[in-house]
């Protein structure tokens, strides 16, 4: 079930009304509700994975009990090793199997030997990657005194399956969402309203900019050998605002959608694109997931703490582990590798931290400081990219050497004005709103209400207007 389907538009109004008008009344008929509402929305996708998502909570709850319970820290340190082994091993089967099985018969080929791999015939279940590093974050935090472990079976199911976050998060933690769904809630008129203006921006993020982005940036790159420099930099510009407007516009739907409930999630996005250098891109790009790497993997590791080496060290496993975490394909890897390289020599100058607050104008200070780094950092983003929009190595490399030639210099053969000019609105809205939670929190709130209402309007009339075929988001296959 799409959030840009006319399923949704059903689904999520019944759930709403059953919520604040059935069970209001008792908060465990309401997370009873949200359950059930929630494995109603992630069997719409294929029930058969329903049963490992059911499997996936029922181990961690059960693990976190025992270790709660654990009277020494080897019975603890078991029931630790089991929840992670397994679910680190259900992703490993069914998101990388493959990927290291033909890899090892590629590198075995080299040496003379041939083999035929065996491989798994099955499609990767929806939101695998998000779920279960939900469940991990919540036995680390347990394992490590940080949290109690919740013995509520259906508040803890909430946690890990909550329909908004599901498939996509954001990446959520025990510490901050369950809190929230053990506390009555009482319906909440301006954070509705919030709500569905979050939600509004978010529909408009994916159907107008990044599905029309999605169809040059499709073909530009799926047919690069046919097209000049300039047209390959238009395509991979194109993917650039293609992955921001789909991911962050899933977000924006998510984070709405759970205020409608009287739920506040994990900020996601926080304008990465007005960065200025790559460190504060990481710091407003997929946020719960570069926050889940830092807490549970980078810091774990020793993090800026030690020498030279060691940072250097740290630093490529962070990339390269969440280059992998997207997927199985050497092209994330190297993805991940040009993000530390990028990286790189901030730490080294301990500059990392340099740019922590959004960017302000201020007359020349911005034109000649600020608005060049904006750029740089941008440019940077986007060669970085076309790995990770490429098929393979092969055809990442073969789409950079075209962009490195003569014809670099000619005009685009394919040049959409209308979607152009629409992402510079766009990015207008943005930059006007960039010291809010999203570009639309308090964009025209002091204009008269007929201004205000009728650029509601105006948004409303682009996402029809420029609604096509569904499309799923494209993090839904991490």
């Amino acid at each position: 079930m799409l959030f840009n389907s006319i399923d949704f538009a059903i689904f999520l109004p019944i759930v709403f009304i059953l919520y604040w008008f059935v069970t209001n009344k008792s908060l465990k008929a309401q997370n009873v509700l949200l359950l059930a509402a929630s494995y109603f929305f992630y069997a719409c996708w294929d029930w058969r994975f329903l049963f490992l998502l059911m499997f996936s909570t029922l181990l961690d709850y059960f693990t976190g009990l025992k270790m709660q319970d654990a009277t020494n820290k080897s019975n603890k340190k078991f029931w630790f090793w089991l929840s992670v082994i397994v679910n680190l091993g259900f992703l490993g089967v069914f998101k990388y199997y493959n990927f290291f099985a033909e890899s090892f018969a590629e590198a075995i080929a080299h040496v003379g030997l041939k083999i035929n791999p065996w491989t798994l015939n099955v499609i990767l279940p929806v939101g695998i990657s998000f779920y279960t590093f939900h469940g991990l974050s919540y036995v680390i935090d347990i394992y490590k005194g940080k949290i109690k472990a919740e013995r509520n079976f259906v508040d803890y199911a909430v946690f890990v399956s909550f329909f908004p976050l599901l498939v996509a998060g954001p990446i959520e933690r025990a510490t901050h969402l369950l809190p929230q769904i053990k506390k009555e809630r009482t319906f909440d008129y301006t954070k509705a309203v919030d709500g569905l203006r979050q939600i509004l921006w978010g529909l408009f993020k994916k159907i107008v900019i990044a599905d029309c982005c999605a169809e040059y940036a499709n073909q530009i790159f799926n047919n690069s050998a046919d097209y000049s420099g300039s047209t390959l930099v238009l395509g991979a510009v194109f993917f650039t605002f293609q992955i921001y407007g789909d991911f962050s516009g899933y977000s924006d739907i998510a984070l709405g959608t759970a205020r409608l409930f009287g739920i506040e999630l994990l900020r996601n996005f926080a304008f990465p694109y007005f960065s200025r250098d790559i460190a504060e891109f990481w710091r407003r790009w997929h946020i719960s997931l570069s926050s889940w790497f830092r807490d549970y993997l980078y810091i774990p590791l020793g993090g800026s703490k030690g020498g030279t080496w060691m940072k250097v060290r740290n630093t490529f496993i962070i990339f390269i582990v969440s280059g992998f975490w997207h997927g199985a394909n050497w092209t994330f890897i190297v993805w991940g590798a040009l993000n530390a390289l990028y990286f790189l020599p901030l730490l080294l100058t301990n500059s990392n931290r340099n740019n922590l607050e959004i960017v302000r104008v201020g007359g020349k200070p911005f034109i000649f400081n600020e608005l060049p780094k904006i750029l740089l950092t941008f440019s940077l983003t986007v060669f970085a990219w076309i790995f990770f929009r490429a098929e393979n190595i092969s055809h990442a490399l073969s789409y950079i050497s075209g962009i490195f030639s003569k014809s670099v210099f000619s005009l685009p053969s394919i040049r959409p004005y209308y979607l152009i000019l629409l992402i510079a609105l766009f990015m207008l809205v943005e930059w006007l709103g960039r010291k809010q939670q999203y570009a639309l929190a308090e964009f025209g709130l002091r204009w008269k209400r007929p201004f205000r209402y009728a650029m509601y309007y105006a948004i409303i009339v682009a996402i029809f207007w420029f609604a096509g075929k569904e499309q799923q988001f494209i993090y839904f296959q991490f």
